[in-house]
Formats: C-alpha cells, sequence, structure tokens
C-alpha cells in the first residue's frame, strides 16, 4: 500500500470515531427556525460531505478545448515521410 492509501484509512479511522462520540443532541438554530434538536453526528457529518463535495468540485483539473498541436497538425500539408531512407535501412539491417 501506499502511504496515500495508508493516510486516507487513518483519516477516515479517525473521523468515523470522532462522529461517534459527538452523537448526543444539541439545540440548533435554523435560519428560519430556531432551537431544533439535532444530533451532532448528523450536523458534523453533513457539514463533512458538504466539505468532501465542494473540496472535490474546486480539486478537479480543468478541462482543454483544444491543443495546440492539433492545429498545427490540421494545417500542415500532407507529407509522405513513412519511407526510410536508404541509409535507414542499411542501418536496421
Amino acid at each position: 500500500m501506499s502511504g496515500k492509501t495508508i493516510f486516507i484509512i487513518i483519516l477516515t479511522a479517525l473521523l468515523t470515531a470522532f462522529l461517534f462520540l459527538n452523537s448526543d443532541e444539541v439545540s440548533f438554530n435554523f435560519i428560519v427556525v430556531s432551537d431544533v434538536l439535532v444530533s451532532k453526528l448528523l450536523v458534523i457529518g453533513v457539514c463533512v460531505l458538504i466539505g468532501f463535495i465542494i473540496g472535490f468540485i474546486t480539486g478537479r483539473p480543468r478541462k482543454t478545448v483544444s491543443s495546440y498541436d492539433d492545429e498545427i497538425e490540421k494545417n500542415q500539408p500532407v507529407s509522405v515521410k513513412k519511407e526510410l531512407s536508404d541509409e535507414d535501412r542499411d542501418y536496421i539491417n
């Protein structure tokens, strides 16, 4: 296993232990409704999930529209350079 895989496993285990140790209910104030009893497990879990989603969306590489090399190849005339020279044939044989 690579170091990155071991790190992810340890981090996941610590996060799971943290969530289950904080399972008691707390008073949570939403924007619209005040003083709702919600489990800490649910609040922390939702916040972690939202954080992972935002991190995934912002961390993924951008898509490239086109490559400059492709444009050069499209504009170049077709040349027949697939044939070997006599010197190359002698070298191979």
